[in-house]
């Protein structure tokens, strides 16, 4: 199996689906993940009648057994993995800070940080298997410290306790495995794709998911060159 392979979790939809589409067109063999498998199939079906390479898979990130299951199936099949997308999230609440409860912030937190930590860790074992594996994390601009603390930016006025923070831990998760992984030449990064038209945001989002997914797939397909531990929006670096 010569083919570049891609493991999109979260990608049944809006812009993991576009990534895996891209990606597709790039020539990688897409795992395309989904909590849901009946939607994946359909997704995955979708991507094949226009010939890209795809393959649905079951994984839910906050399952450790559906993760497990879904990196055996994978080696399985294709015995490395050449790229990992941890894009699945949820928004949680969109209440005021004061007012969200721990419950709500730990289940995102659940989907948004352990989630790629946990996926991340299954997979290592396949994307050390190849020859240069990339790694990226699918953050948001409303995770930057340095964003929403300036009062001239445009989400300065986006207070979301549980989301936010949980993209801001994702940063610091990105910043971690870049550092660990540095000797085994896998290169870690985050994207903001940018406020977006999604579900999320009940398709309010200013940029298509075409937009959205093209930094994910400039970092998905970074040579042995590349950045490694940093954050970026666009071609552009993003403040923690």
């Amino acid at each position: 199996m010569n083919a570049k392979t891609v493991l999109i979790t979260g990608a049944n939809k809006s812009i993991g689906f576009e990534t895996a589409r891209q990606l597709g067109r790039h020539g990688y063999r897409i795992w395309l993940g989904s909590r849901d498998i009946g939607r994946g199939e359909k997704a995955a079906s979708d991507l094949a009648a226009e010939g890209i390479d795809v393959r649905p898979i079951e994984i839910d990130v906050t399952s450790e057994q559906s993760v497990r299951s879904a990196a055996a199936q994978l080696g399985a099949a294709d015995g490395k993995l050449d790229v990992l997308i941890n894009n699945a999230g949820i928004p949680g609440m969109m209440t005021a800070p004061s007012k969200q409860s721990v419950d709500d912030i730990r289940r995102i937190y659940e989907t948004n940080v352990f989630g790629p930590i946990r996926v991340t860790q299954a997979f290592l074992p396949l994307l050390k298997a190849s020859p240069q594996a990339n790694i990226v994390m699918v953050s948001s601009g409303l995770g930057s410290l340095g964003w929403l603390s300036d009062p001239e930016n445009e989400f300065y006025g986006v207070n979301i306790l549980g989301y936010n923070s949980s993209k801001t831990a994702l940063n610091a998760v990105t910043v971690a495995f870049a550092k660990d992984l540095a000797e085994a030449g896998i290169k870690v990064n985050a994207a903001d794709p940018g406020y977006t038209a999604t579900d999320f945001n009940g398709h309010s989002g200013y940029r298509t998911v075409k937009q959205a997914a093209v930094v994910i797939v400039r970092l998905a397909t970074l040579d042995k060159d590349g950045p490694t531990g940093e954050y970026f929006y666009d071609e552009g670096p993003v403040p923690w």
